[in-house]
């Protein structure tokens, strides 16, 4: 398992807060990594144009925010791209006082700009293997996800836990057929 990990979600959204820009981290981390799921290339800075068009209008980021962006991206790669077949997502947590909805409100913000990341990328998911438009599918219905506060909510809690597991699978699943691997030359300089 890789040492490097995703920045802490409330420093995050604190920092597009203040940046005024409209996205929170779930959704800036979803579709970076739809992008990269989607076949972004890994070594340019193309994604930068792509993210400012569809979060802030075509206007750049202020540096520290657009810093935070690269850190995500940097993150998601080596994991994807790595051998560990796994992945994190960047999701509201007890520090940032999330509870239950938040959570679940926070995979499907990152459910649906994932699949955005996807389409702004190019990928042709018409051209999927019958796995990859099965797992597009599931994300396609996880992206309508909601909790009902009249539900059992430690029973709810274990779903959510289920969910994001197989939104995992999914994710790794889709950017095993699309994503970009790193040629010999670039995985020796990524640290």
């Amino acid at each position: 398992m890789s040492e490097t990990t995703l920045p802490d979600y409330l420093v995050v959204a604190t920092e597009l807060q203040s940046a005024g820009l409209a996205v929170n981290p779930s959704e800036l981390h979803g579709l970076l990594t739809g992008m990269l799921s989607g076949g972004l290339k890994l070594n340019d800075e193309s994604w930068q144009a792509v993210l400012f068009d569809y979060t802030n209008d075509g206007m750049g980021w202020p540096k520290a925010s657009l810093e935070f962006a690269k850190t995500i991206l940097a993150t998601t790669t080596l994991e994807v791209t790595g051998t560990g077949m796994e992945i994190s997502l960047l999701l509201p947590d007890e520090e940032a006082s999330a509870s239950l909805f938040d959570l679940a409100d926070g995979v499907a913000d990152w459910v649906n700009h994932y699949i955005s990341g996807l389409g702004l990328i190019g990928a042709d998911i018409k051209k999927a293997s019958k796995e990859t438009k099965e797992a597009l599918a599931d994300l396609e219905e996880i992206a309508k996800l909601g909790i009902d506060e009249d539900d059992d909510m430690e029973e709810q809690a274990q779903l959510l836990e289920q969910v994001i597991e197989h939104v995992k699978a999914c994710a790794l699943t889709i950017h095993a057929e699309f994503g970009a691997r790193p040629t010999a030359e670039a995985s020796t300089t990524i640290h």
